[in-house]
């Protein structure tokens, strides 16, 4: 009976010594596993990212103005001043295309949980381009163009209404976010989903263009004064009412052109932001450090761009 007994404890022991074997090496090859999908994971979000984690500031200048050139070292010593004076000690780099300055902005304001402008809480700007298309009679807006889509049609419309839905819903979830790191995730995975990431640009610029249809009507019908940038807009040639705006401006933005200096004033006017930027190219000139727009309301946030020519931004982080 003994030796009966022992064999099948034998058996038991080496069976339940296999099975424990087996569950070890699954449990081993399931965690290697599960740390590969989350380095890919990782690795594609950092490589789809538009908004590049932070470097640091003088590294950064060193390797991209090597030699002795004279713009080389006019930029290094423009780096070298934001670093000492401005306090600028780190920088994150925003992918370069025709979106980069509303990038920029729109990225600042999530990430810093800065609320909807006071005019955006007292109306409903999914209703904005039927308010234009309906009650102002701008048929013109389905010649509206979606950046690089280059789209145009009787589609227009409801593209521009998802835009805006889009944007609304993304704004009010992050500015809702109080923590600051779970905002900042949600940043990274919305920067780096570019057919979202379009969205809410192209929503950007068409509260831009409403803006300009709004002021437009004011000053035709001299009602309440407007912001004196709406007298720049309009006083350029191709910009000189809100449909040669649209046409010659707004379209290309995110296409082949990016925002000028008077988009500039019109972005952070339509925000309620008030945007420094930092123009190395400009350094040791008065245009060096320039606000937009340039009249601003004292609880407007701020945020802030560095350039270095005027047509693609980067996020500059101040450290003290």
């Amino acid at each position: 009976m003994w030796q009966k007994v022992k064999v099948q404890l034998m058996l038991s022991m080496s069976f339940l010594a296999a099975v424990f074997w087996y569950c070890r090496r699954l449990y081993s090859f399931l965690a290697q596993l599960l740390k590969w999908w989350s380095n890919y994971l990782q690795r594609k979000l950092i490589r789809n990212l538009s908004v590049l984690t932070e470097v640091d500031l003088l590294g950064y200048s060193a390797r991209e103005w090597k030699g002795e050139t004279k713009q080389a070292k006019h930029m290094r010593e423009a780096y070298e001043e934001l670093f000492w004076s401005c306090h600028i000690k780190y920088l994150r780099l925003v992918r370069r295309d025709n979106y980069s300055a509303v990038r920029a902005v729109l990225f600042q304001i999530f990430s810093q949980g800065i609320p909807f402008p006071s005019w955006m809480k007292e109306r409903d700007i999914l209703k904005l381009p039927e308010k234009l298309l309906y009650s102002q009679g701008c048929n013109w807006i389905q010649q509206y163009s979606f950046g690089p889509e280059r789209y145009t049609g009787p589609n227009a419309f409801g593209k521009l209404r998802k835009c805006m839905e889009a944007l609304k819903t993304n704004w009010a979830e992050i500015s809702a976010t109080k923590d600051h790191e779970k905002r900042g995730n949600m940043c990274n995975t919305l920067f780096s989903d570019e057919s979202k990431e379009h969205k809410l640009y192209e929503a950007i610029k068409f509260i831009m263009l409403y803006e300009v249809v709004e002021a437009y009507e004011q000053i035709k019908n001299r009602e309440e004064p407007v912001h004196n940038l709406f007298s720049l807009l309009f006083a350029r040639d191709t910009s000189s009412d809100p449909l040669s705006f649209m046409m010659n401006h707004l379209n290309s933005i995110g296409d082949s052109i990016c925002l000028d200096q008077v988009e500039l004033f019109l972005l952070g006017y339509v925000l309620e932001v008030k945007i420094r930027v930092y123009r190395l190219h400009r350094f040791n000139t008065e245009e060096f450090q320039v606000n937009y727009p340039d009249e601003y309301r004292r609880e407007w946030n701020e945020i802030s761009l560095l350039t270095e020519d005027d047509h693609y931004y980067h996020i500059p982080l101040f450290r003290t």
